[in-house]
This record gives structure tokens, C-alpha cells and sequence, in this order.
């Protein structure tokens, strides 16, 4: 039974990110990601123009995410503003899970890529938002730190229920941030 355009478009997406996810974007071909989502390369490139379009769609409600986060962070200061950007980027981190897997294991080839333009730079904004602007040494350092590390672990399958990830990924975050979790 023949899908809707609009399903086939879904699931090929759904595919691809799977593909990537367990073999990297390199290691996934279009012809992989066509088999996977049960339909011609034909079908596929009607769709997508290339595996690189497929991969912008994907990271881009992630990179909307992080815009969105980026806004929010922009009028608070202080501990307010580190709360924040620890707990929004734990839970966008946790939401967009398999997309920062596929971003972790290609990291050469996709650090350049267009869909992730701003990405550094907002990067950027939310570690300062993390530090309150600080650019000593050892805030730099913890920074980079929470975002790594809320990053691998939320790429990676730990075996813990959501909520609890979650809770602990922001508390582990504020302690190594030097703040005190509520």
C-alpha cells in the first residue's frame, strides 16, 4: 500500500536519522536510507535533493530549539540566566538526542556543514549565560565541561527513565558550575 507523500517524507526522515545515528552520517548511503524507509532512491530523491538536504531538515528543529533558547537567555542575568541555559540546554539535549549523536560521531565532516551556521555562536552565548560572562580560565573550562558532557550523555543510551536523566543531568550541571541545585 502506497503512502501519502507526506508519510513517505516522514518516514524517510525517520529513517535517515535512525541510519545516521547507528552508522553516521558518512556511513549511511542514500540507497541505505531508501531501503531502510521501504521506497526507491527515486521516491527518496523526489523528496530530498540530497543526503545533505535530508540532514538540514533533521537539525533544523534542533537548531530552532537553540535559537529559541538563545531569545530566552538574552533578557536574564546572573544565576537566572545559568539556571536557564542549564535547564534549557539539558532538556533540548535530551530532546534532540539521536541528532547530537549524529553530530558527535561526524563531527569533522559536519562541523562545517550550513545547517549548523549559527550553532557555535549561540553555543557560545549559552556557556557565558552558564558563567555569567566570566572568561577565566576555569569558568571557560566548566562550561565547556556541562555542555560536553550533558551532550555524550544525552547521545548516549543510559539506561535511566527521563525524568530522572534529566533531574540529575541539570543537578550534575549546576554542582560542576559551582551553584547550588534547587
Amino acid at each position: 500500500m502506497a503512502r501519502p507523500p507526506s508519510a513517505l517524507r516522514g518516514h524517510i526522515l525517520d529513517s535517515a536519522l535512525q541510519l545516521f545515528a547507528t552508522q553516521g552520517y558518512k556511513g549511511a548511503s542514500l540507497h541505505d536510507i531508501a531501503q531502510v524507509a521501504g521506497c526507491s532512491k527515486a521516491s527518496l530523491l523526489y523528496h530530498f535533493v540530497s543526503k545533505e538536504a535530508i540532514l538540514a531538515e533533521l537539525l533544523t528543529p534542533a537548531g530552532e530549539g537553540l535559537a529559541a533558547l538563545d531569545a530566552r537567555l538574552s533578557g536574564l542575568e546572573g544565576e537566572e540566566a545559568a539556571e536557564a541555559a542549564v535547564t534549557g540546554f539539558v532538556d533540548l539535549a535530551m530532546r534532540f538526542r539521536r541528532e547530537v549523536k549524529v553530530l558527535f560521531q561526524d563531527i569533522p565532516v559536519l562541523a562545517g556543514h550550513p545547517a549548523l551556521g549559527a550553532v557555535p555562536a549561540i553555543v557560545a552565548r549559552l556557556m557565558a549565560a552558564m558563567v555569567e560572562g566570566s572568561t577565566e580560565p576555569k569558568a571557560l573550562v566548566t562550561a565547556y565541561m556541562v555542555v560536553g558532557a550533558v551532550a555524550v550523555t544525552c547521545a548516549a543510551d543510559v539506561p535511566v527513565e527521563d525524568d530522572d536523566l534529566r533531574a540529575e543531568l541539570i543537578q550534575g550541571a549546576l554542582r560542576t558550575l559551582g551553584r547550588q541545585p534547587r
